[in-house]
């Protein structure tokens, strides 16, 4: 089942459990209906290519998986370390802020 997501687009995280524990990358997509997301240098897995016209070598290329959205937490913008995310009413606009350090995200 889908839940609402947090963590959008380009948005920068860090992996919190896992074989890439630690490792930091920008979201590049978000899956909601699997409750996954695409990050750049995280979960690379080798994926093996036929020979095609377009690509006559073939071979094996390395791929990004996606990582499950819990595995992976927000990036707080003051001091780099995971943060919840939080939301709140600025004038008449929602927005998102970091709660570790109160700094509003987007």
């Amino acid at each position: 089942m889908a839940c609402k997501m947090k963590i959008k687009k380009n948005d920068n995280v860090i992996v919190i459990t896992g074989k890439d524990k630690g490792k930091t990358g920008m979201v590049k997509a978000v899956f909601p209906k699997d409750n996954k997301v695409l990050v750049v240098g995280v979960n690379r897995m080798m994926r093996h290519v036929k020979p095609t016209q377009t690509d006559p070598q073939g071979g094996r290329r390395q791929i990004e998986a996606p990582i499950h959205i819990s595995n992976v937490a927000h990036v707080d913008p003051k001091d780099n370390k995971p943060t919840r995310v939080g939301f709140k009413m600025l004038k008449d606009r929602k927005v998102r802020f970091a709660k570790r350090s109160g700094e509003q995200i987007d």
